[in-house]
This record gives structure tokens, C-alpha cells and sequence, in this order.
């Protein structure tokens, strides 16, 4: 609902090179699994799942993946390797992307370019009675995202029927975005909800409940289980991203403001998943200042774009290893 058509055609090249950074890390991460997994003696299968499978892929690809890497490639316990390295990754890339981010913005000493008012969340700053929230906005929000709900399930069903699946928060976000870049131009008068302290507060509220309802449902006890090879596997994967976003994400997006806020999100995306970024980039616009074209850029690289690349860096993997 923050997804303007000019704000996406301004991060239109960021879009880009971010989608092809992020398309190769795939690979770097498959690599660096295996290397790790044949240097400590474990079958090179193990390093697929402990790279791109349940890093970029998250708990869901990890999940869904699984059953294949058990059956046809006898991987042992597949699952639980996967789910672990995927709550490892999950936690690992909420903690480095702030810290990454705030590094880079002092060290280079970069300001927000943009006067817009936060995507997501509110200011650290903002005092008490600043922000103007009434019952009519809060409702006039409420309404908007259940209108973008209701039409992305339409959406998904038709897709359904046509026989291209993808998970109905995608077609929700085609909805907001279809609903944001019409309604307000075509009824001139409506209170269109993008850039209200409303829909930040509904976003930032949205979000905290979603990463507290899936850390609730993890099995983290399955951290315990790993040996000492997949543990290691796991912080090499922290280092390699690290250096790939100082030294090649946050140069590629331009070495200014937003550029740290999109090297901080992808540190959250390759690491762990969408709202891991996203969580990232509202700590980091809550203390420095706001970013929307990291909240456009990041976001749909992640949600349209890794997980399709993903299936196919992952069976590529397979073949080259088998």
C-alpha cells in the first residue's frame, strides 16, 4: 500500500541490480555450504541444504524441500538440518543487518534524501501527541488492507485455475499494489491511507505479530542437534555475507543512504527471510530516517523474485553434486 508506481520506477535500476546480486548470492551460498560440508567430510547434499535451501529459502523452502533431499538423495534428517539452519539464519540476519547498516551510514556519514514519512513503524523520536491517529484512519486502513486481501484471494484462485500456484500473500501484495496506483487517482477526494502514521502503526503492529507467532512455532531445540560441521557451515555463511554486503551490495546500490538500508535488509533476506528484512530496515529508518525505495526494492526482490530463482539454483545443485 506504500508501492507508488514513481517510487518504484525511481528504484527501478536498484530493482534490477539488486535481483541480479541477489540471484548469484544463491550460488555463493550453495558453494560455500558444499565446501564446508566436503571439507568436513559430510556429503555435499548437506551443504545445499545448509546453504540457499534454508538461508534464502527460509523455514518454508527448507519444509518443502526436505522430502526430496531425504528420498532421493538419502540426506538423513534433512528436515531438521534445514529447519535449524533456517532458525539459525533467521535470528543471525535480525541481529548483523542493524549493526551493518548502522556502520556503514557513520562511517560514511550518509543522510536520509528523501522527506517522505516512514513505510513501516514510527520515529524513535517522535514525542508524545506528534502523531495524529484517529478511529476514522485507523478504519479507513483496516478497510483498505482487508479490500487488498479480498481481491489478492481472488486473484490467487483464478492463477489457481489456471494452473500457476503462489502463496496468497503474493496476489494480496499485486492487490495493494493494483488498489494504491488507481483508487486514489481515479476518486481524487478519498483518504487514501499511503504515508499516514495509520498505516505505519498497523504495519509496525502487523509485523511484530508475525515474527513472534513464527519464532513461537519453531523448534529452536533443534539447534541443539547440530554437530560441530554443520555449526561451522552455518558461521561461514554469516561471514561470506557480511563481506558480500559491505563489499558488494552496498557498492552496487550506489554507497549512499538508501544503499545502507537496503545492504541492512539484505543481510535480513539472505540470511533469513522478507520480514527479517523488513524488520531490519524499520530499525534502521526508525533511528536514521526514512528509505522508501529500500522498502520497495528489497521487499519485492524477496517476495517475487528469490524463491522462483531459488528452485532453480537448487536443482541445478543437484545435478552438478550428483
Amino acid at each position: 500500500m506504500s508501492s507508488r508506481v514513481e517510487t518504484l520506477i525511481k528504484g527501478g535500476r536498484r530493482l534490477l541490480v539488486l535481483l541480479i546480486v541477489a540471484v548469484t548470492y544463491l550460488a555463493i551460498q550453495n558453494i560455500t555450504g558444499i565446501a564446508v560440508a566436503v571439507t568436513s567430510g559430510l556429503d555435499p547434499n548437506v551443504g545445499i541444504v545448509g546453504g540457499s535451501m534454508s538461508l534464502s529459502g527460509g523455514h518454508g523452502t527448507a519444509i518443502a524441500w526436505a522430502p526430496v533431499f531425504e528420498q532421493d538423495y538419502a540426506v538423513s534428517g534433512a528436515a531438521e538440518i534445514g529447519v535449524a539452519c533456517a532458525t539459525f539464519g533467521l535470528v543471525l540476519g535480525g541481529v548483523i543487518g542493524g549493526p551493518i547498516a548502522r556502520a556503514l551510514i557513520t562511517r560514511h556519514g550518509l543522510r536520509p534524501t528523501s522527506e517522505e514519512t516512514l513505510s513501516v513503524g514510527l520515529p524513535h523520536e517522535t514525542a508524545a501527541g506528534e502523531v495524529s491517529i484517529d478511529v476514522d484512519s485507523m478504519l479507513r486502513t483496516i478497510l483498505v488492507i482487508a479490500w487488498s486481501i479480498g481481491i489478492g484471494l481472488a486473484i490467487n484462485e483464478a492463477l489457481i485455475a489456471a494452473g500457476v500456484n503462489l502463496p496468497a500473500f503474493v496476489t494480496a501484495l499485486f492487490a495493494g499494489i493494483l488498489l494504491t496506483n488507481t483508487l486514489p487517482y481515479l476518486f481524487r477526494k478519498l483518504q487514501w491511507p499511503t504515508g499516514t502514521p495509520a498505516l505505519a502503526l498497523v504495519s509496525d503492529l502487523s509485523l511484530g505479530l508475525f515474527l513472534a507467532m513464527s519464532l513461537m512455532s519453531l523448534k529452536l531445540w533443534t539447534l541443539a542437534e547440530l554437530a560441530g560441521p554443520i555449526l561451522a557451515m552455518l558461521v561461514a555463511q554469516v561471514l561470506v555475507i557480511v563481506l558480500y554486503v559491505l563489499y558488494i551490495v552496498f557498492p552496487l546500490m550506489g554507497r549512499n543512504y538508501d544503499a545502507a538500508v537496503i545492504a541492512g535488509g539484505y543481510a535480513g533476506l539472505g540470511l533469513g527471510a522478507t520480514p527479517t528484512a523488513i524488520a531490519n530496515m524499520e530499525a534502521i529508518t526508525q533511528k536514521f530516517g526514512a528509505s522508501p525505495t529500500a522498502f520497495i526494492v528489497v521487499p519485492l526482490v524477496g517476495a517475487f523474485f528469490i524463491d522462483i530463482a531459488n528452485s532453480v539454483v537448487i536443482r541445478q545443485f543437484l545435478n552438478l553434486v550428483n
